[in-house]
Formats: C-alpha cells, sequence, structure tokens
C-alpha cells in the first residue's frame, strides 16, 4: 500500500505543473532523529529552519539568477540520552544555537552557483533549546530532560558561510546527473571545509542547476528563460568534512565558563539519501543522514542517524 502511495504522489507531481513562473518561496526544513527511530534522542537532536527566498534583479550577464534568502534558524544538541542526571555521564555537552542569516545565491549560466551567507545569533541559554526540548517531550509524553543547567554558556554567534556546487556529469536520457559541492564555514560557531558530490537518479527527465528544487534555484520572473517544472528524484550526497573548531562542543572561545567541553574529531564523513518531488505550487523532500563521530568518548560511537522533513511552498 505505501508504495502504491508512493508511485501514485510520483504520478500526479509529473502532470499537475502548468508553464508558470514563481518568483518567491517560502521553505520549512525539520531535522530530528525520530523521524529515523521512535527511541532515538541524541547528539543532534533537532533542527528547525525557516526561510524566505525571492529572485532579485540581476545586471550581471554571467548570472542567470540572483536569489536572495533570509531565514531563522534553530540546532539543539544532547548527550546520548537528554534524561542524563549525572553530569558525569555527559558524553557531549548540550547544546542550543539559535540565529537567523541573509544569503545571496548566485546562478551562474555556465551551470555554477556560489552561495554567500551570514549569521547572527546566539549560542547557550538565550536559544530557548531547554524550553523547545520540554515541549517537544511533552507531545510525545518522553521524560522530562535534565541537565540543561551543564549546556554550554551563552555567547554571541558570527558565521560567514560560503557553498560552490559545479556541474559535472549528466547522462543523455536526463535520467543521472553529478554535482559537485564545496563548503566553508568560518565563525564563532563553526569553523570546517568540507567537499563531495550530489547524485540525481530521476524518475522524470532532471532539471538543470540552474532552475532545480535540488538546488533551491527554481525561482523564475520575466528576467529568466526558464518556468517552473515537475520534479522527482532521488538523491545521494556523500561528504567529506575537516573540522576545525565546533562551539557545540568544545564551548566558545568568547565563553570559558562552559562546565562540559569535549574533544573535536577533525575528519567526519557524511552521507545523505532522500527523495524530493514537486506538487503543484509545492515541493517535498524526506533525507536520512548519517555522520560519523564528532566528538571523541561518547556512549555511541557508530555514527548519529537523524531525519530530514521539507515542504516548500512557492508564491509568484
Amino acid at each position: 500500500m505505501k508504495k502504491f502511495i508512493f508511485i501514485l504522489v510520483l504520478f500526479v507531481s509529473s502532470f499537475s505543473i502548468s508553464q508558470e513562473k514563481f518568483s518567491q518561496e517560502i521553505s520549512f526544513v525539520t531535522d530530528n532523529d525520530l523521524y529515523v527511530s521512535t527511541f532515538r534522542d541524541r547528539y543532534y537532536t533537532s533542527g528547525i529552519f525557516l526561510a524566505y527566498r525571492y529572485l532579485s534583479n540581476n545586471k550581471n550577464k554571467a548570472i542567470e539568477k540572483r536569489i536572495i534568502e533570509w531565514k531563522l534558524n534553530h540546532e539543539m544538541y544532547t548527550p546520548y540520552k537528554a534524561v542524563v542526571n549525572n553530569v558525569l555521564k555527559h558524553d557531549r555537552p548540550f547544546a542550543g544555537y539559535l540565529y537567523g542569516s541573509f544569503g545571496i545565491n548566485r546562478v551562474y549560466k555556465n551551470k555554477q552557483i556560489l552561495n554567500t551567507t551570514i549569521q547572527i545569533g546566539t549560542l547557550g541559554s538565550n536559544s530557548f533549546a531547554e524550553e523547545l526540548q520540554e515541549f517537544i517531550h511533552d507531545i510525545y509524553g518522553f521524560e522530562k530532560a535534565v541537565g540543561w543547567d551543564y549546556q554550554i554558556k551563552n555567547a554571541f554567534a558570527l558565521n560567514l558561510n560560503a557553498e560552490y556546487l559545479k556541474a559535472l556529469i549528466k547522462n543523455e536520457t536526463k535520467s543521472f546527473d553529478v554535482t559537485w559541492v564545496n563548503q566553508l564555514n568560518l565563525g564563532t560557531i563553526y569553523t570546517n571545509i568540507s567537499s563531495g558530490f550530489y547524485a540525481r537518479i530521476g524518475f522524470k527527465p532532471l532539471q538543470n542547476l540552474t532552475n532545480s528544487i535540488a538546488f533551491n534555484t527554481n525561482l523564475n520572473n520575466e528576467q529568466t528563460s526558464s518556468f517552473r517544472k515537475a520534479e522527482s528524484f532521488f538523491y545521494m550526497k556523500p561528504m567529506l568534512r575537516y573540522a576545525i573548531y565546533d562551539a557545540t562542543l568544545q564551548g566558545s572561545f568568547l565563553n570559558k565558563n562552559s562546565l562540559v567541553t569535549k574533544e573535536l574529531i577533525p575528519i567526519v564523513f557524511d552521507v545523505e539519501l532522500g527523495v524530493n518531488f514537486t506538487l503543484n505550487r509545492l515541493n517535498f523532500g524526506y533525507a536520512f543522514i548519517y555522520n560519523t563521530n564528532k566528538s571523541k568518548d561518547l556512549r555511541y560511537n557508530y555514527g548519529h542517524k537523524y531525519g530530514r522533513v521539507s515542504i516548500n511552498y512557492l508564491l509568484r
């Protein structure tokens, strides 16, 4: 039955989109380990991301689209159990990170993308992570989370991020393609660099990097030659990251009073497996994400798994 519903959704999505242009988008993305397990509640346990994107005026002839992005985000981290009373058993710190961001996404006509973002926010109790987790646990009937008194202390957050993507391979039938992905984060919360690939297998012909929900480039107006197109595809995104600094683990260098901190593991492997599809003005996505250990002395040292659910709504 589930397989039939999945095929039906993909079928409907293939015929429910006409030749239209939408220049704005609202998106909601949520990460949670509950999306892959009903009992797992640890490490990177929750992420909430709200975004508004729109096309801006473009005077650069080399650029196909220039997309502005505003976001409000929240990330939450806990030890192997959120109900650990004994601080000596905290195998990673409790931590919350609340921030807003402003980004400019430059989509080039030669099938390359350069995204730059600035993040400003707060780390620590000012992020209201404790209150948010209590609210989530009340909904699911879980035990009250304890141990937040030992969370990473308050600190100002400022991060500068850049992402570069380049289309590499696409077969003749447009059913498979590969994009090279590179990311750089530098600031008071995260400093790391990563590189990997984004491979798609289409249930229908894949859209180019310049006009796809895969890369949030599906916005169009009178200046662009492309239209809204129906999409449905499976993707795999393996990434190798070298981390230099992570304030959610090590505590902020702006506030060295955190009682629980841990040593960073610099090299981390991530892999994301997911499916995305369109339906009228909506885009939907689900992903399973795995990463190897980010810090030492974890109780569960075989990596971390969580799920991601995304919903996007297009506006004219």
